[in-house]
This record gives C-alpha cells, sequence and structure tokens, in this order.
C-alpha cells in the first residue's frame, strides 16, 4: 500500500512544471505581485511597443509526458506576476531528443522539457496608444 501511495505521489510531482528566476541587476523596487491572468506574453522583445525592465531570466522545466508549452508559459506567467513583472518575453522551449525520450524509456527515467524567458515591467504610461 505504502508503494501504490509514494508512486502517486510521485507521479504527481513529476508532472509538474517547475519556473525559476535569476534575478537581472539590482531591483529599484519590489514590485506588489501581479495576477497570472495579467501578465501579458511577447514572442520577441520587438513586439514590446513601451518602455520597460528586465527584472529576471525565467527558466521553466519539466517531465516531457506529463507538461506541454501552455503549461510552460503558464508557469513561466505565474512567477513572474509573484515578482511583479507584468509580461514576459518568451525564449526557446525545448524538447529532449528522440534518443533521450528512447532512452528514458528503456531505462525508466524521465525526459526534461525545457524553457526560457525573460520577465519584465512594461511602463503603463509609456505604452503606445
Amino acid at each position: 500500500m505504502r508503494r501504490v501511495v509514494l508512486s502517486v505521489v510521485l507521479a504527481v510531482l513529476v508532472g509538474c512544471v517547475s519556473t525559476n528566476a535569476v534575478m537581472l541587476g539590482p531591483m529599484k523596487a519590489q514590485r506588489p505581485p501581479i495576477a497570472t491572468e495579467n501578465v501579458r506574453i511577447y514572442r520577441t522583445s520587438e513586439q514590446v511597443k513601451a518602455k520597460y525592465d528586465e527584472l529576471a531570466l525565467l527558466h521553466s522545466s519539466g517531465e516531457s509526458d506529463f507538461t506541454n508549452e501552455p503549461k510552460m508559459i503558464a508557469s513561466m506567467q505565474k512567477k513572474a506576476g509573484a515578482l511583479g513583472a507584468n509580461a514576459i518575453i518568451l525564449g526557446a522551449i525545448t524538447e529532449a531528443s528522440a534518443g533521450a525520450k528512447v532512452a528514458g524509456a528503456i531505462f525508466g527515467t524521465g525526459t526534461e522539457r525545457k524553457g526560457r524567458a525573460i520577465a519584465i515591467f512594461i511602463y503603463p504610461d509609456s505604452v503606445a496608444k
């Protein structure tokens, strides 16, 4: 019975996406958290048509079999919002190679999907109308 419970707990933990942040430069002031649904997503920095500060480099990872790109992006939005960022600029989201996935299946180890983004704060008064 203990093994079943442990297996279920492990499967739930492995299925999660985790995102950590590396702060960029000194923080001018602690920003209040922003709701995840209010954190905008940009594919490139050129799409941001306003003045902004880069707050943090975000790194996400999750088990390939239990995650997808929307879950990766949602995890990055949540982390950015907690830092007071109101947008993210997406970087690459990479998949494990086919060979790594085969090896993972043979040896019973997981393979990871990884993603990067930059958490930014866009100054509201600088947004182009």
